[in-house]
């Protein structure tokens, strides 16, 4: 049975682009988010085992996003992606809860370890 992932950001693009990737390597993409009410409103419903979620985004960020998921639910995956690797970012979302940061360019390295 597939992984099901449901990703967050506020780029159509990068949601479509990741969309194809993680369907192409076998995940169920269970739904997308483009803020981060959204986000927490689908995670409710569709009950994801990953999130790929954005760090910059309108409303909620997904610092913030991401000790809601992990206070709500610690065993699902949360995958932060963020245009910029900056080192002390990277620190507070892993010790935030972040199972992996990935800058976005990446992410195929890093999501083929959770299939």
């Amino acid at each position: 049975m597939s992984k099901k992932i449901l990703i967050v950001d506020d780029s159509p693009i990068v949601i479509f682009e990741l969309s194809v990737i993680l369907d192409e390597m076998g995940f169920t993409i269970a739904g997308e988010a483009d803020n981060g009410e959204e986000a927490l409103k689908k995670i409710e419903e569709l009950k994801p085992d990953i999130i790929t979620l954005d760090i910059i985004m309108p409303g909620i960020n997904g610092f913030e996003i991401l000790k809601q998921i992990k206070s709500l639910n610690p065993d699902i995956k949360v995958i932060m992606l963020s245009a910029l690797g900056k080192q002390q970012t990277i620190l507070d979302c892993l010790r935030a809860g972040a199972d992996d940061f990935i800058v976005k360019e990446h992410i195929i390295n890093i999501l083929q370890k959770y299939l």
